[in-house]
Parts: C-alpha cells; structure tokens; sequence
C-alpha cells in the first residue's frame, strides 16, 4: 500500500430522518447519502454517531419505567443525579472508576462499561432523543453493531465499506470533548510504527497510532450536535484492513496509570 496520502475528504450525509427501533440503518444512510449527492465507493469510511445506531437498536430507556435501587438513592445524592439516571448508568456499568464528591453539583459519576470503554455516566445520554425522561444506552456491543451495519451496506453495494461508530468523551488531563471510536469494521483501529524510521533516520519504537479515534475526531468537525449530521464519509484514507475491532483501543488495566 502507498504509505502517501494526497487528500482527505471528509463528507457530511445531510437529510438522515429521525430514527426509530427497528429501522434499516445501512439503508437510511445509502438513501441520505444519495440525496446528498454522494456515492459510496469502496474504500470510503463511514463514521456514525452512536445515538443513530442506539436508537436503531432500540437502546432507548424511558426512566419512568425505573424503579431505583437504595445503593443509586445514595449515590445519586453525592452526585446530584436523578436517582433513576443513577440506576441506569448502574446497569450500564461494570465499574464506577471515580466519583467527583468535591463539586457535586457537576455530577461527575465515570465509569468503565460493560463494552470496557470508560466515560461519564457510561454513555447514557438524554440530549437528541425525544425531550423529557427518555435516554439513550450505548450499543450493548459497538463492534458488532459496527459488523452489522458493513454487511448492510455491502449487501446494498456489493462491495466492502469501513464502518466506524463514535461517542464523545472526555479525557483525563485536558478539557474539552472529542469524539472516539467505540465501535468499527473493516479497519485496524491502531497503526504500528514500531520498528520504522522517522525522517531523520531513528528508529520508532514506542508510536502506535489510534488511528480509528483520530478518524472519529476528524468526522467530529462536521458532527455538530445541534445541526443533525451525525453520519460523515471520510474518503481518501489509506487504511489498514482487518482489526479486531475498537476494543484494540481499549488500554489493559494493569498498564493504565488512571485505574
């Protein structure tokens, strides 16, 4: 492959309906994306906003359906949480990594989902859903939803698209969001450097490259919350196909300085 990379493109698909359970996801976007004026070509990247294909999965949770524990009674008090959204995120979660008890009133609640990614509130999310106490849940597992929704477009295709689902996270160190890959198909979500030369002649041996999170970021830009794109076609990548999945990104325990 040609290491060399002319351009980017990065392709907001406008005119995506509101989604619903049970929805063709692939088939919405090939339709947007069409009317659009866009065509996806094989190599192309597809870069989807969790909320879309959560709700698509049904990951939607009314909380007046909840019934809260005294465990998330307690802790919703040390974060001035709804003590139902509390019971959600619980649900969501295989383990609280840090409470904020020093400013509550931010509600600082993070914690490491079952799909092993660490964010506040494991995900759950109540902006652009429908008002009130509805809430959306990430995908009970992003890489495959990832798998799932490439075969729909390969099958709409006839051939291979990268598919790579995101969320916004915060990071340790920095303020700010930025959108990661928390769920992809088709591409090895770090590049290894390792063993290569920069261009003064050293040899790498500690760069590996979160290239699918970088990617995420990228489509991000376009991704704005309040204007409804939350599908981007990057195209001009020269990627590496195969991977295992955005677990790849996921840090072991006993090398993370933060667990």
């Amino acid at each position: 492959m040609n290491k060399s990379t002319k351009s980017i493109s990065l392709l907001p698909v406008l005119g995506i309906p509101e989604i619903r359970p049970n929805d063709d996801l692939a088939e919405i976007i090939y339709e947007a994306a069409k009317h659009s004026g866009l065509t996806l070509e094989q190599g192309d990247i597809v870069v989807c906003a969790q909320k879309i294909v959560s709700k698509a999965e049904n990951r939607i949770v009314d909380l007046n359906s909840i019934t809260p524990s005294p465990y998330a009674h307690t802790l919703s008090k040390e974060v001035s949480k709804d003590p139902r959204l509390v019971e959600v995120i619980l649900s969501e979660t295989t383990k609280i990594i840090k409470m904020d008890q020093r400013k509550p009133e931010k509600g600082r609640l993070i914690v490491e989902t079952r799909g092993g990614v660490i964010s506040a509130n494991a995900g759950v999310d109540a902006s652009n859903v429908s008002g009130g106490d509805m809430v959306t849940l990430l995908p009970i597992d992003s890489d495959k939803s990832a798998d799932e929704l490439a075969a729909g477009f390969k099958k709409k295709l006839g051939f291979d698209v990268v598919v790579i689902i995101t969320d916004t996270v915060g990071r340790p160190w920095r303020d700010g969001l930025v959108d990661i890959a928390i769920g992809c198909s088709g591409i090895k979500a770090l590049k290894d450097y390792r063993g290569e030369f920069d261009s003064k002649g050293l040899e790498l041996n500690a760069t590996v490259m979160a290239v699918a999170d970088e990617i995420a970021s990228a489509a991000g830009l376009l991704m704005e919350k309040a204007e409804s794109v939350p599908v981007v076609i990057i195209r001009g990548y020269e990627y590496e196909t195969g991977g295992t999945g955005a677990k790849e990104l996921i840090r072991n325990p006993e090398d993370d300085l933060f667990r």
